[in-house]
């Protein structure tokens, strides 16, 4: 099996692991990326970019992805599809091990993101991109002076619901049980003015055509019959999203809610091994802040390679 060494060894092709990849390979340092698959990540299904900056709203996640790839590959990194199965971080040189072969590297970056659910409810996954979306804070603004439903009672789907209400005319709250009367976020949603609180009832359905979300039937338990509800965007937020971790074999330290454990450098507490993005589970995941991330780690491995006691700015040039 073939065995490929280099400076840095990024497992994971996203916003982070491509923004790390342009900083080192422009530092002159052999960068490989290891991606399992560059159509599946939160930015890949992305279909419109509004918020990140100097991008044109036009664009789709995934066309801004492949211009981070390729501007990445352009100065110097190479880019291998891999399915990563396992890790060895124990040695000065960190291994990567995959089936198309054996990746070494002086340096190792944790890039693989996170998880997000599987689609439960009927049509879901029909209408993700065009009505069904995971994150109010991208999205919101597609939505002004339309109704919108939000499905959830975790932590995230109160705060993405309070984004809405600031630009839709409409939310539906949808929640399966009556929240608690001392939850003091809960009871400020209920209460806004453009808010309407489905309690007690299960989402069954999302229905569209070719041009998105129409709408959505709910079943309360309360009636023996469903309910139609017509709105143009459904937030989902069941279970969250799970940082992709189980190929480290708890080589790598990890927070209680399954993030990896870094520093301000993205440094995590095995040396020479760092971790950027969606896997430190970053309370806001956005391709901006994934690819600040990548940036951070890229300098500092810059400097950690170079036995460097400061980092080199990107902006001055001779």
């Amino acid at each position: 099996m073939e065995t490929i060494e280099s400076d840095v060894v990024i497992v994971g092709g996203g916003p982070a692991g491509c923004s790390c990849a342009l900083y080192t390979s422009r530092a002159d340092l052999k960068t490989v990326i290891l991606d399992k698959n560059p159509s599946v990540g939160a930015l890949a299904i992305t279909h419109q970019i509004a918020n990140y900056p100097g991008v044109s709203t036009e664009m789709s996640g995934d066309e801004l992805l492949k211009l981070m790839r390729d501007q990445a590959i352009q100065y110097g990194t190479d880019y291998r599809r891999a399915q990563v199965f396992g890790i060895d971080v124990g040695q000065e040189w960190k291994t990567v091990f995959t089936p198309e072969g054996t990746f070494k590297g002086r340096s190792l970056v944790l890039a693989t993101g996170a998880m997000g659910r599987p689609a439960s409810f009927k049509g879901e996954a029909d209408f993700l991109g065009r009505g069904v979306s995971y994150c109010a804070t991208c999205d919101a603004a597609f939505y002004r002076d339309r109704e919108v439903a939000v499905v959830g009672t975790n932590k995230e789907a109160l705060e993405e619901a309070q984004v809405l209400t600031k630009f839709a005319s409409k939310v539906h709250w949808i929640t399966s049980s009556d929240p608690k009367e001392d939850d003091l976020i809960a009871q400020e949603l209920i209460h806004k003015s453009n808010v309407n609180h489905w309690s007690r009832t299960r989402l069954l359905e999302i229905q569209g055509n070719d041009a998105g979300v129409t709408g959505v039937v709910l079943k309360n338990r309360t009636q023996e019959s469903n309910q139609s509800l017509a709105v143009e965007g459904v937030f989902v937020y069941m279970s969250g999203s799970k940082p992709i971790t189980d190929f480290l074999q708890d080589q790598i330290a990890l927070k209680a809610d399954g993030g990896v454990i870094v520093d301000d450098f993205m440094s995590t507490t095995s040396e020479g091994v760092w971790a950027i993005g969606d896997i430190r589970n970053t309370p806001f995941k956005q391709a901006v802040v994934a690819a600040s991330d990548g940036c951070v780690a890229a300098m500092a491995i810059d400097r950690y390679l170079n036995s460097r006691k400061s980092i080199r700015v990107d902006w001055v040039h001779s």
